[in-house]
């Protein structure tokens, strides 16, 4: 975007269509931010429409740095809102020391592209710049586009991409090490009954993570497609709960149900994800002689699933991100460290794709609480 409107301002000056010079009486109270082009007779308007239009800031700066003029497009980029900004030094109407620097370089005759940071915080804007000279003129053009969505998207996908290379790593990495100790004992029978297994184990995690990378992918992309008929989510809840009765009566939770037999428009298969892997996490993050309750709550115009468990909590702080991809708590306090990070990624795109949302709530020491609901048309509640 920053290459074609530099072609394009480039184009325009080598045309002799510039920016005019801001009169030399002072600016008065209530002027706005604004960008002018000559009016002599000849003079193309088409360009300062479209310089009017662009979805890029346009600033022309003088040979004392001071602004000359800007399109509206700018005045909301830098946040300059309405107050009067023509004339001033760039500095004092834009506080970047490195937009400076890199103006005063352009007015040297030295351009510069890049991206800047306005401030310090977390959510501090980031802007691709580009700042070159003004052919013909002793000023300065200053182009520049919000990239802060870019931006953040590409920090997505280094973090994504980390995170899915450290997710193979580790059991491939466990894979090679058995498989060595494996030759290296001529196949010994003692060393095949300990590590096939085991390694057994890693493939199957690294299997279950890449189709939950598979479902996520679907899911962010907008190609999750749902198969929607009336169903009754108290049946397909009991149903995944009866699935889980040996995992847990094995690790020694208790699993409990309460609800009726409640209607909604959805799509069964991928409901019954939303309660495998809620009750998967759940069993996870809960030790001996704690409990695992689901309900089905239908209500008007809506339908509550809430799974609660009596585990170790979620601390306040990770609270706000235990729904993004491959976050993960503390391993260390989970019962069973095998999970890929994905699953509460992909119950809350599926939750979504339904119309519906979900919250998790917890205390720290005193298990979690995650509750799905989803908007009904048409619901029908019968006594279970």
């Amino acid at each position: 975007m920053i290459a074609e409107v530099i072609l394009a301002a480039s184009a325009g000056v080598a045309a002799g269509v510039v920016f005019a010079r801001r009169p030399s009486a002072a600016v008065g109270n209530g002027e706005s931010a604004h960008v002018e082009t000559p009016g002599a007779e000849g003079s193309d308007s088409r360009f300062d429409q479209l310089l009017r239009s662009l979805t890029v800031g346009i600033v022309t700066v003088n040979a004392r740095g001071q602004i000359d003029s800007l399109n509206a497009a700018a005045a909301t980029i830098f946040e300059l809102g309405a107050r009067p900004v023509l004339g001033r030094a760039l500095i004092e109407a834009i506080p970047s020391f490195e937009l400076d620097r890199r103006v005063r370089e352009a007015l040297g005759g030295h351009p510069s592209r890049g991206r800047i940071t306005f401030g310090a915080a977390s959510d501090a804007p980031t802007l691709a710049v580009a700042t070159l000279p003004l052919d013909g003129t002793d000023g300065a053009l200053v182009i520049a586009s919000d990239e802060t969505r870019l931006f953040e998207l590409e920090q997505t996908r280094r973090d994504f991409i980390s995170s899915v290379s450290h997710e193979l790593r580790t059991p491939l990495s466990s894979i090679n090490l058995m498989i060595e100790t494996v030759l290296d004992n001529d196949g010994d029978q003692e060393a095949l009954d300990l590590f096939l297994p085991r390694i057994k184990q890693e493939v199957d995690r690294m299997t279950h993570l890449v189709v939950d990378l598979l479902e996520l992918a679907k899911a962010e992309s907008g190609r999750l497609r749902l198969r929607r008929e009336t169903i009754d989510v108290s049946k397909i809840a009991t149903t995944a709960l009866a699935n889980f009765e040996p995992r847990a009566e094995r690790l020694g939770v208790r699993l409990g149900f309460m609800g009726e037999a409640a209607r909604l428009d959805g799509d069964p298969d991928r409901l019954a994800q939303v309660f495998v892997n809620l009750i998967d996490n759940a069993l996870r993050h809960t030790p001996s002689g704690g409990s695992v309750d689901v309900s089905v709550v239908p209500q008007e115009g809506a339908l509550t699933i809430v799974v609660s468990d009596t585990g170790v909590g979620i601390p306040f702080n990770d609270l706000p991100h235990i729904f993004e991809r491959f976050y993960v708590v503390d391993r260390s306090r989970a019962r069973d460290a095998s999970g890929t990070g994905l699953g509460l990624s992909i119950v809350k795109q599926i939750v979504e794709a339904h119309g519906g949302t979900i919250v998790a709530d917890s205390v720290f020491g005193r298990g979690a609480t995650l509750t799905c609901v989803f908007p009904v048309a048409r619901a029908a509640a019968t006594p279970a």
